[in-house]
Order: C-alpha cells, then sequence, then structure tokens
C-alpha cells in the first residue's frame, strides 16, 4: 500500500505517526489507533503529563478496558500543531520510568524525527521505518 502523497508545503494541521519500534509494541500491547489520537488530543489541550523538554513528551494510554494509572506510557517527539511522532513505551508494571541515559538518547531521536522534511518522511513510511496514524477516520489508502 502506498500512502498518500505528503505536501511539498507547509503543514497546517497536526500529522500522527509511530516509528517501527512502537507499531510493534503498540500491536503486541493491543494499544489502538484511537487511544494514540486520544493522547495526541490531550497534549494539543494542555493536558501534558510529562513535557521532557527538546520536544518530547511522555503521555500515558489506557489499557484496552482498564485506566490510564496502570497502563502504558507512550514517550513522542512532539511539535505544536504539527507532528507527533511516537517513539517508545512501556508498560507501567514493566519498568517504572527511563533513565538518564535513555532519556537523553529519546531526546536525540526526538530532534531527528522532528527535523525530518515531509519528503524525507514520506520515504521513511514507504520503506515502513514509520505509520501514519490517521486521526479523522480518513482510510490510509
Amino acid at each position: 500500500m502506498i500512502p498518500k502523497p505528503i505536501s511539498e508545503g507547509a503543514i497546517d494541521f497536526m500529522r500522527v505517526f509511530k516509528n517501527a519500534w512502537f507499531r510493534k509494541f503498540a500491536r503486541k500491547e493491543n494499544i489502538s489507533d484511537a487511544a494514540l489520537c486520544e493522547a495526541v488530543a490531550r497534549i494539543e489541550a494542555g493536558l501534558i503529563d510529562a513535557d521532557l523538554g527538546a520536544g518530547l513528551m511522555k503521555q500515558r494510554v489506557a489499557r484496552p478496558g482498564a485506566g490510564k494509572s496502570g497502563g502504558y506510557r507512550t514517550v513522542l517527539a512532539f511539535r505544536t500543531a504539527t507532528r507527533a511522532v511516537f517513539i517508545f513505551g512501556f508498560a507501567k508494571s514493566a519498568l517504572a520510568n527511563i533513565d538518564d541515559d535513555e532519556e537523553r538518547a529519546l531526546k536525540a531521536l526526538a530532534k531527528q524525527v522532528l527535523g525530518f522534511a515531509d519528503a524525507e518522511l514520506g520515504r521513511l513510511i514507504v520503506a515502513g521505518k514509520f505509520e501514519e496514524v490517521l486521526c479523522d477516520g480518513e482510510d490510509a489508502a
């Protein structure tokens, strides 16, 4: 499946992505795209669980059929009204938090993915390294 072309012009709406690692994690843990879209919407509304700086956010996502407190922690690269990229996640029961070295590495990754031009993102989508999360109900085909 070839994704929709990515505009070369300015982005005037939030686009949400997940990298290949996070896609596998979300599939394994049964985290829906709707839950990811809801997490981004909460950030956009100012309901941020943790702003780690350098474009890195940590946001809770509920386990299917349960609440957020014992659910998952997602880490995403975020640029207001432009782009959100889910890059890491963990079950709260499996890991209490990320350590300082992991945070530094994730900040470096956030800087990289937020710096990608739309054309580069398009190539990464075609290569299977990123997947766009459609939050408006549109079909990806």
